[in-house]
């Protein structure tokens, strides 16, 4: 498992670097998106890879990876934003927004590597599809917890649903980096 670890690393300081990068150009402004509005980014994003998985033809010349990046960041904001609200006005410099991302990635990646203890790494026997619809299928249960104003009779909240989403992805990158 230092070897998922060390993977699990390598992705996401991609992402991180390119959370970065866009929090020097933009700003804090997604700390405006309501927590519907980063699950449908988070949607369109999933369904997208989708199409790339099924469609032989594509129009533009993005692969999926820069897609799972996409998941992961915004599952990570989103995760801010249920701890932290909804603002008006952009909030956060770069390095604050940074400890906040890392403090959420440093939760969610020991949530996968005990999760990785518990399944024996069963994900390393997953084709990336399988992942994406799962990827799907959680942003489906937040969109529905979300339309149920966050009431669940029996489901994990709405943050476990994201951090599953952020792992999943991450071994989704995985996989693509090691073929």
């Amino acid at each position: 498992m230092s070897n998922t670890s060390k993977q699990y690393d390598a992705v996401i300081e991609i992402c991180r670097t390119l959370f970065i990068n866009k929090m020097s150009d933009y700003g804090s402004a997604w700390r405006i998106l309501r927590l519907p509005s980063l699950t449908d980014q988070i949607f369109i994003k999933a369904q997208r890879i989708r199409g790339l998985q099924e469609n032989s033809e594509r129009k533009v010349d993005e692969d999926e990876s820069s897609e799972f990046i996409g998941i992961i960041n915004y599952s990570i904001m989103a995760l801010i934003q249920l701890e932290r609200g909804v603002v008006e006005q952009p909030d956060l410099k770069v390095d604050e927004a940074t400890k906040l991302y890392d403090e959420k990635v440093a939760l969610t990646k020991k949530l996968m590597m005990d999760k990785n203890h518990d399944y024996g790494e069963a994900w390393r026997d997953m084709r990336v599809s399988s992942l994406t619809d799962l990827i799907l299928q959680k942003v489906l249960r937040v969109k529905q917890i979300e339309d149920n104003k966050g009431k669940t009779l029996v489901s994990e909240g709405i943050d476990a649903n994201y951090q599953d989403m952020i792992n999943y992805a991450v071994f989704a990158m995985i996989h693509l980096t090691e073929n």
